[in-house]
């Protein structure tokens, strides 16, 4: 692996791990809520009518971020090197895991940690696993 030092950007990464964490942080203390994405976007399509307003901030705010974002800075080049079937089953295959997982990422491998949750450390172990081994097969077994 090669590190491309000109385009690495620790301040940025460093703004947005405070960022992420202050956001969980807050919905916790203020709503004693769990910033698992897959949950607050879970209730708003289930319809539940508790809580709609910071869960749909919550996600206007994921949304919004980045065009502030782009407003102000260079838009990273993008590269993107798996066909749309890929994309769409890696997609369905990460929602699945996020139900049968009982949360996603940001749920376990943000929230669940700082709580110093053993079912969350589990889980994080768990899909950090299978993606490394994902990877691993996708490109240097198969070779793609």
């Amino acid at each position: 692996m090669i590190v491309d030092w000109v385009s690495f950007t620790p301040w940025s990464a460093l703004l947005g791990g405070v960022m992420i964490g202050l956001s969980a942080g807050m919905l916790m203390l203020l709503n004693g809520r769990i910033a698992g994405i897959s949950g607050l976007v879970g209730g708003l399509l289930a319809g539940s009518q508790d809580g709609n307003g910071e869960r749909l901030a919550f996600v206007v705010g994921l949304v919004v971020a980045p065009l502030l974002y782009w407003a102000v800075q260079e838009r990273p080049a993008i590269l993107i090197e798996a066909g749309p079937l890929a994309l769409v089953s890696a997609g369905l295959l990460v929602g699945f895991g996020s139900r049968l997982g009982s949360g996603c990422t940001s749920g376990h491998g943000v929230c669940g940690l700082a709580r110093l949750s053993p079912r969350s450390l589990l889980a994080t172990l768990s899909f950090m696993g299978a993606g490394f081994i994902t990877v691993y097969v996708l490109r240097h077994v198969w070779g793609g």
